[in-house]
């Protein structure tokens, strides 16, 4: 059997105040989407900003249903709209930011494994990494410089 190693690293900042100026402001949208969300089951409200090279920034917030598997996590709203609507600009950012409503968040949470898949499916597109910006309602910044570091043996075209 051959073994093969897979690394990756993340970078941290203390907290929102700590980003670049830029991400900053498209993280403080991905807050406001964030309170737009439709969450009345999970009480888990989620927010996406996608900054594109025209300057466009798509957003998007995870919409709930009551048949459960038919809602929507806020970072295939957003990336989904981006597709969409500027189906050949390229996304440069992704900012994600959650907050439940019975206690506070105060550590990055990640996107899920659906959402890994869909947001590598464009950055696979674009031959082109885009970064994400994780955090929970207050507390450190996670960045990743590529979602492949999130899914790193990802699903793509070349298997069909």
């Amino acid at each position: 059997m051959e073994e093969k190693k897979i690394t990756t690293s993340f970078g941290y900042f203390d907290s929102i105040d700590s980003l670049p100026t830029d991400v900053k402001q498209l993280m403080q949208q991905a807050i406001e989407t964030r309170e737009q969300a439709y969450a009345p089951y999970s009480k888990f409200k989620v927010g996406a900003a996608v900054l594109l090279s025209n300057g466009e920034v798509v957003k998007g917030s995870n919409q709930e249903n009551a048949a459960y598997p038919t809602g929507l996590c806020a970072e295939r709203v957003a990336i989904f709209s981006a597709g969409a609507n500027f189906p050949n600009i390229e996304i440069l950012q992704i900012a994600i930011t959650a907050a439940a409503s019975d206690y506070e968040l105060t550590h990055p949470a990640t996107s899920c494994g659906a959402c890994r898949q869909a947001l590598m499916e464009y950055e696979n597109k674009q031959d082109k990494p885009i970064e994400v910006f994780f955090m929970g309602a207050s507390g450190k910044v996670i960045k990743t410089d590529s979602i492949a570091n999130l899914l790193p043996l990802h699903f793509d075209s070349t298997y069909l």
